[in-house]
């Protein structure tokens, strides 16, 4: 009976130490779980290419000229461009060219009203002088005007300069204004309100860089 106990407790230490061995015998300490063993491989044995890019680091370096559209800048203005975004890192080919466009219809609307007060905010003192004495010869012969800018079919920039503190650049417009002069009588003398006419002009605009002013004017204006 002895020996038939001893023999038990031998069979079940025995598969006491294999269950051990199996599964409960915690990892020396130089030894991996074989669990974490599989899930986590060597890093050093994955594909090169699968490594994951880091962002690169922002720099100090100038801001760049980003290129505008073909139809919107000359490539010989782009010197004077990438002269100005030197001096003034806000500037921004598309903004201005929207806010030329804007300048644009603001001063033919203005002119055609007669409005003196708005050309000389617009404009510098010489153009605005030269559209103030437009509008006294016409209304010194008895002559008013009504136009529509109807459209502006482009504006291209097809020069650029800067000598700080300012900046010139010059921008080329296409439109379609359709207008009439009408004498002191009422007659029509010239134009018509029905068929639009193709305009072709070609304005500066000038900014002082240093001026906390972001406005730029109109200081030269010529047929296009």
């Amino acid at each position: 009976m002895i020996v038939e106990i001893v023999i038990l407790a031998m069979i079940a230490a025995f598969l006491g130490l294999r269950l051990y061995a199996v599964l409960g015998r915690r990892p020396e300490q130089n030894e991996e779980p074989m669990r974490r063993r599989i899930e986590q491989p060597d890093p050093s044995s994955a594909p090169r290419s699968m490594a994951p890019r880091l962002p690169e680091k922002a720099t100090g370096a100038p801001r760049t000229l980003p290129l505008p559209q073909d139809h919107q800048l000359d490539s010989r203005a782009e010197a004077g461009i990438r002269a100005i975004v030197a001096a003034d890192r806000r500037f921004d080919v598309g903004q201005f060219l929207a806010g030329a466009r804007g300048a644009y219809g603001m001063v033919l609307e203005a002119f055609w009203r007669g409005d003196k007060a708005e050309l000389a905010q617009l404009c510098d003192t010489d153009v605005a002088e030269g559209f103030t004495a437009a509008i006294d010869a016409r209304t010194a012969a008895g002559e008013a005007v009504s136009a529509h800018l109807i459209r502006i079919e482009e504006a291209r920039i097809v020069s650029a300069s800067y000598a700080a503190p300012r900046a010139r650049i010059a921008v080329s417009f296409v439109a379609d204004v359709a207008s009439v002069t009408r004498d002191a009588s009422g007659a029509v003398i010239a134009g018509s309100l029905d068929d639009a006419i193709e305009t072709r002009d070609v304005w500066t605009f000038s900014r002082d860089l240093t001026s906390r002013d972001p406005d730029w004017v109109v200081d030269e204006t010529d047929e296009g």
